[in-house]
């Protein structure tokens, strides 16, 4: 059943910037997908590391401002390892949308660290960075 529940919510992870045919991104449901002192890190183009509000915070604007439009990622291949109540989940995704009114695709490599919650399973962090 856990693998189960990570796949689902690794899923709602990337689902969560989906903007396609005028709706709204939920990037709010990452405070739900997440620890509240969880942390997110990208490493490329530029290392930064940021707390679960520091992440939405713009992707938020970015996905509802028009900047960002039609877009979606989604995981293409994944490697979860589950111990106890302990997970590590390695994805290769890729993404597509309008940026600028301009054709934006992408791929990437994110690792997700997941522990077991009285709540069930949750994001203690992630790290990522896109392929140049």
């Amino acid at each position: 059943m856990s693998k189960i529940e990570i796949d689902a919510i690794t899923a709602e992870f990337f689902g969560a910037f989906d903007n396609r045919g005028g709706r709204s991104a939920d990037v709010d449901r990452i405070r739900r997908l997440m620890l509240p002192g969880g942390v997110i890190v990208v490493t490329r183009p530029s290392y930064t590391v940021y707390t679960v509000e520091e992440f939405i915070a713009p992707r938020e604007l970015l996905l509802s401002d028009g900047r960002l439009v039609e877009f979606s990622e989604w995981e293409t291949s994944e490697r979860t390892d589950i111990v106890g109540d302990l997970a590590t989940r390695t994805s290769e995704y890729q993404k597509s949308g309008l940026f600028n009114g301009e054709p934006y695709e992408g791929t990437g490599t994110q690792t997700f660290q997941f522990v077991r919650t009285p709540d069930g399973w949750r994001i203690a962090s992630s790290a990522w960075f896109d392929h140049p």
